[in-house]
């Protein structure tokens, strides 16, 4: 009895893993009917790239500062005395030896004749300190003149960036009187000491002053271009990934089994200057190549990916 009992179990053992079996070859791949399910396959991650582009980077440093005349001259009296009379206006042009004011020099009981003071320079009448019926003496300034149309901008550079700073380096001037526009320069005077207060130095530059358009006194913002580098590859600087030492991006290539699927290759680089947000790539890549900006950090080697979104290239200017 106890043997029958024991085969009857065995009997019933074997026929549930038969079943069992027979289910499992019999099941098929939900997305694709008529199909086995085998093992899973390998994620496809989403990205965004942009290509790199060939083209040129320029480092400058942001500053700001006054619009000054380019040469300024005051005009003084001969004599000590009263104002007696002004022969201009703030804005006139005058030119060289041109009468500007007379000074009474008399006292109480003497008559003499007014002395005039004449514009030592052919220029712009900028200011006019002096009024009528005041008086002066020979260190008091009556006018000050402008010579010329030249313009410069009076900049402060703090002292970590005094390596950088050379006459002649361009400059590009904006401002808010002319919105859009910008106006060209270049540095034409370095101060050659460092001001123990403030840590800066005093550096002038040059306006191009085309039609007049800009005057002394207007705030102007200016980038000095301290480096300029032609023919390189640059990208976004977001496609930089940085670990473990290592500095590299990915890019977007067809498989080399399969040409249908595009898999994320990783590409060490070698960065250089980064401006505005645009990394130079001086060695590792090379344009055209299609850079992920989006969705990198996530990615090894040899991933299977998907563009999103191809973003328009970099401006090669």
């Amino acid at each position: 009895m106890k043997r029958i009992k024991i085969k009857i179990n065995i009997f019933a053992v074997t026929a549930a893993l038969g079943f069992l079996l027979l289910a499992g070859c019999g099941r098929e791949d939900a997305d694709n009917p008529g199909r086995p399910a085998g093992p899973q396959e390998a994620a496809v991650f989403a990205v965004n790239t942009i290509a790199a582009v060939q083209g040129q980077i320029r480092d400058y440093l942001a500053l700001s500062g006054d619009i000054v005349a380019g040469s300024s001259v005051d005009v003084y009296s001969d004599v000590a005395g009263k104002v007696s009379r002004l022969r201009v206006a703030v804005g006139d042009r005058v030119a060289r030896n041109q009468p500007v004011a007379e000074v009474d020099p008399s006292r109480p009981g003497m008559d003499y004749v007014a002395s005039v003071a004449r514009a030592p320079i052919a220029g712009t009448i900028t200011a006019l300190p002096a009024q009528v019926g005041m008086t002066v003496t020979q260190a008091v300034p009556l006018a000050r003149i402008a010579g010329g149309s030249a313009l410069e901008i009076k900049l402060y550079v703090a002292e970590r960036f005094i390596s950088k700073m050379a006459r002649g380096l361009p400059c590009e001037i904006t401002l808010d009187a002319w919105p859009g526009e910008v106006f060209r320069g270049s540095v034409s005077e370095v101060a050659p000491v460092v001001d123990p207060g403030s840590r800066t130095m005093e550096v002038r530059v040059n306006v191009d002053n085309q039609g007049s358009r800009l005057k002394a006194g207007m705030f102007a913002k200016v980038r000095i271009i301290t480096e300029r580098k032609e023919n390189i590859v640059k990208i976004p600087s977001s496609a930089l990934v940085q670990r473990f030492g290592e500095d590299y991006v990915f890019t977007a290539e067809q498989d080399l089994a399969d040409p249908s699927v595009l898999v994320a290759r990783k590409k060490l680089v070698v960065p250089g200057i980064m401006v505005d947000g645009v990394l130079e790539v001086t060695e590792g890549l090379m344009p055209d190549e299609d850079v992920i900006i989006k969705g990198q950090t996530l990615l090894e080697d040899g991933a299977r990916v998907n563009i999103i979104e191809r973003s328009a290239p970099l401006s090669e200017n």
